[in-house]
């Protein structure tokens, strides 16, 4: 099947450098996409040329309509129609633009992120898993301030336990606030680039908005709050109980984490995967699993994840191998080389 459609000024610009755009959809939509003197040409199946061909009425009534895309969102929502029949460009767009995000505009950038933020909005708690650079925590901060900026919320509290590897909190200098604040910064770092400086110190001084780590979390009930604990995989099993119990009227929880990157020490269980254990089946949560392509950082971070995946992978079977060897081969842990062909044992050496 065929279908031609006409190269107007709106249209042109979905065709992105070097037509990255187009060669996108061409491998993710299984079409054929030629360029002729005023018109495009979509080859294929008659499925993929229909979602193709609808790729381009979205963005052409987007354009009309004064949409602007930023940052790369384009890119990413064309990754999301591509891999998701039910979503459409123009669907994706304006969704985006119904949420106030402060100063950012912020858009899913993956399937991953899309179901991520219906999540949040759909359920009261919601555990986002994978490694970083998926965008867990920036998204639900995205999300808690949109929360609050609509009064549906009156407050917000974010949280963090101050675990990192190789240091204690005790050896820091300063107050113990001046000692919490360099493990919460990625915290400070999120809302500081969704609403201005100043805003966000007047929140902080007034309380609206509270960062603190989460032992500060024992003993309350949290109503009308948004809140966010943030490196869920370093709370012990005591702590996770504890804050997924704090949650009250009318408020939502948002845990993130990467059970990858534990850094309790004595090898203590997890407090997020013993959660995951144990909440699995409870209804009104939502879990939702990010992988390395939904890594919005540097491409190279993306290459880098899934090189550290393929080691982990190697040294297991590496080691797997090692333990048949030892074995010798045949599970009994002796030899399988009979006795006869053994080498003789080394001569005691001369005092």
């Amino acid at each position: 099947m065929k279908k031609n459609i006409e190269i107007t000024p709106n249209i042109g610009t979905l065709f992105g450098t070097r037509d990255e755009n187009l060669h996108l959809l061409e491998g993710g939509l299984n079409v054929t996409i030629n360029l002729k003197a005023e018109s495009v040409e979509i080859e294929g199946a008659a499925r993929d040329v229909d979602r193709a061909e609808q790729v381009f009425s979205d963005y052409d009534q987007l354009q009309r309509s004064g949409f602007v895309f930023n940052n790369g969102d384009l890119g990413s929502m064309l990754r999301i129609v591509i891999n998701d029949p039910s979503a459409s460009l123009r669907g994706l767009a304006e969704a985006g633009k119904q949420r106030s995000f402060g100063r950012r505009t912020v858009q899913p950038k993956s399937i991953n992120q899309r179901r991520y933020l219906e999540a949040i909005e759909k359920y009261d708690m919601v555990f986002g898993i994978g490694p970083a650079g998926t965008g867990k925590t920036y998204l639900a901060v995205a999300m808690a301030i949109s929360a609050l900026l609509a009064k549906r919320v009156n407050r917000i509290i974010l949280a963090r336990p101050a675990v990192e590897a190789g240091e204690r909190l005790g050896f820091l200098p300063g107050t113990l606030q001046e000692k919490v604040d360099p493990y919460l910064r990625p915290l400070y770092d999120a809302l500081y680039d969704m609403l201005d400086p100043e805003k966000v110190d007047r929140y902080l001084e007034k309380n609206v908005i509270e960062i603190a780590p989460i032992a500060f979390m024992r003993g309350r009930t949290l109503n009308d709050s948004f809140v966010i604990l943030d490196e869920a995989q370093n709370t012990t099993s005591e702590q996770m109980k504890m804050f997924v119990t704090r949650l009250g009227f009318n408020s939502k929880a948002v845990i993130t984490g990467d059970v990858t990157q534990i850094d309790l020490p004595n090898y203590r269980r997890s407090g997020l995967l013993e959660a995951l254990d144990i909440l699995n089946n409870v209804d009104g949560l939502s879990f939702i699993w990010f992988d390395e392509s939904d890594v919005v950082r540097h491409q190279l971070v993306q290459r880098i994840i899934r090189a550290y995946d393929e080691h982990k992978a190697k040294v297991a079977e590496d080691q797997m191998s090692l333990s048949l060897e030892g074995k010798g081969g045949n599970g009994n842990g002796r030899s399988s080389v009979p006795a006869g062909e053994r080498e003789p044992a080394a001569a005691p050496a001369e005092e």
